[in-house]
């Protein structure tokens, strides 16, 4: 009996088929991110803009992402993101393309993360009305396991931008502060300037 439990998981770990990828990289204008599918394939992707490479640059426009089919059809527009998350299934076999544009000056960082896959059962024990129940459970906990993984990858992502926002408001704040500062210390010391010649002033024409 547990050779042949062991057997089964043997089978469906075989028999799925999937892929999953997380790359970064920086966009001046446009990138595109090309990844073949296969027919029936369930693909997720996810992105989020990290970072510019302007140090005084912070903004919500974020960058513009199209997907397109093998057969040139649109599936996603996504306009002014700085992060998102999407799913889609590959009715026609061949490769994908995840085009992004950026519209800001300046150079932005982007994480991007897509996993694609199905589940497939060659063998034909896999339609033994005892297995069956088995096979869609483990389907069912491996593709749990999958958007466990993409939710995880989006969610740091996008806890490393807030770090890097927050690093910059907190630089910005520094600086003004200091400005400020500095400006009135200016401003007192011309007015301690100006007072003394005022009372030299003052005294000289007293004496007079």
């Amino acid at each position: 009996m547990m050779k042949i439990w062991w057997w089964a998981v043997t089978v469906v770990a075989w028999s799925l088929i999937g892929t999953c990828f997380g790359i970064r990289f920086v966009i001046d204008r446009e990138e595109c991110i090309s990844h073949k599918v296969e027919y029936g394939a369930t693909v997720h992707y996810s992105f989020v803009v990290i970072k510019s490479d302007g140090s005084w640059h912070y903004s919500h426009d974020g960058v513009d992402l199209v997907v397109k089919g093998p057969t040139g059809e649109q599936i996603h527009d996504f306009r002014d993101k700085t992060s998102e998350k999407a799913e889609f299934v590959a009715y026609h076999e061949g490769v994908y393309r995840f085009c992004f544009t950026n519209k800001s000056p300046y150079h932005e960082t982007v994480d991007f993360d897509l996993q694609a896959g199905h589940f497939i059962f060659h063998d034909q024990h896999a339609k033994d009305e005892h297995f069956k129940p088995l096979f869609e459970d483990i389907s069912k906990l491996e593709e749990a396991l999958y958007n466990i993984q993409f939710e995880q990858h989006w969610l740091e992502a996008q806890t490393e931008r807030q770090a890097i926002v927050n690093e910059q408001m907190s630089k910005r704040a520094m600086h003004k502060a200091f400005y400020e500062s500095a400006a009135l210390i200016g401003a007192s010391i011309l007015q301690v300037y100006l007072l003394r010649r005022l009372f030299d002033r003052k005294l000289g024409t007293s004496r007079v």
